[in-house]
C-alpha cells in the first residue's frame, strides 16, 4: 500500500524524469516514466546493479510485518535486505538521496526490548551512517489509504473499513498521514533538504505541504 502510493505520486509529479520500480513481480500498469526491473531474490540486488544505473534517489518502502516471526528471520528480511541494497545503492551513487519507510516506536538505540523496533533502528542506523549525500528514516503511524489502495495486511484493511467514516476527521489530524501526503514528502526531499532526518507523521505532512507549495 506504502509503495504504490509513493509509486503514483512519483509518476503523477512532473519535476521526476523517470521511475524505477524494484519488484518481484510485475505491478500490472504502464506510464511513459516508468520503468520494471525484476528481482527474485532481495538478498542479491548485486545482479540487478547495472540496470539501476546512477539513480538520484531511492524510496526503499519495502517492509514485512513481525507477527509470528523470531529476530533471526525478521532481521533477515527487513535488516539483510536493507542493507544488501543500499550497498549496491552507494556503489552506484553515493550522492543519491535515501529514504527508508521504517515505523513509529521504532528504537535507534537497537537495545530496547521491543524486536521489531531494535531490527528497524539497526536498519535505519545503517543508512544513515552508510555515507549518502542525504538519507531520512520515516516513521509513519496511521496511514490512510488513498486512490483506491489496499494494503496487503488483512486486519489493516478491516480496520480501514470500519474507519472509513470518519476519514474526513482523521485527515485533518496532524498526527495521522495519508497515502498520497506519505508520497509527496517524499519527492520534497529531493527538492529541498530537510535537516529533521527522522520524520513522523506531523513532519511528513508538513513536507507534503511544502511540495504543494512548490508545485504552485
Amino acid at each position: 500500500m506504502v509503495g504504490k502510493g509513493v509509486l503514483l505520486q512519483c509518476l503523477q509529479n512532473s519535476s521526476i524524469e523517470e521511475v524505477v520500480v524494484v519488484n518481484r513481480s510485475k505491478l500490472g500498469m504502464e506510464h511513459s516514466k516508468l520503468t520494471e526491473v525484476l528481482l527474485s531474490d532481495f538478498s542479491n540486488p548485486d545482479s540487478i546493479q547495472e540496470q539501476l544505473g546512477k539513480i538520484d534517489a531511492c524510496f526503499y518502502c519495502m517492509g514485512v510485518s513481525s507477527a509470528g516471526m523470531n529476530e533471526e528471520k525478521f532481521s533477515a528480511l527487513t535488516f539483510d535486505f536493507a542493507k544488501a541494497f543500499a550497498d549496491v545503492l552507494y556503489a552506484n551513487n553515493p550522492e543519491m538521496t535515501v529514504v527508508y519507510v521504517s515505523g513509529q516506536g521504532t528504537d535507534s538505540s537497537e537495545k530496547g526490548r521491543i524486536m521489531w523496533a531494535r531490527v528497524k533502528g539497526k536498519t535505519e542506523n545503517y543508512f544513515f551512517d552508510k555515507g549518502f549525500k542525504s538519507a531520512y528514516a520515516f516513521r509513519p503511524g496511521i496511514i490512510l489509504p488513498e486512490n483506491g489502495l489496499r494494503s496487503r495486511t488483512t486486519l489493516y484493511n478491516v480496520g480501514y473499513v470500519i474507519l472509513t467514516p470518519f476519514f474526513p476527521l482523521l485527515r485533518k489530524m496532524k498526527s495521522v498521514t495519508t497515502t498520497t501526503r506519505l508520497g509527496n514528502a517524499m519527492i520534497a526531499t529531493l527538492i529541498e533538504q530537510s535537516e529533521r532526518k527522522i520524520v513522523e507523521n506531523e513532519g511528513i505532512n508538513e513536507l507534503a505541504n511544502k511540495l504543494e507549495k512548490h508545485d504552485r
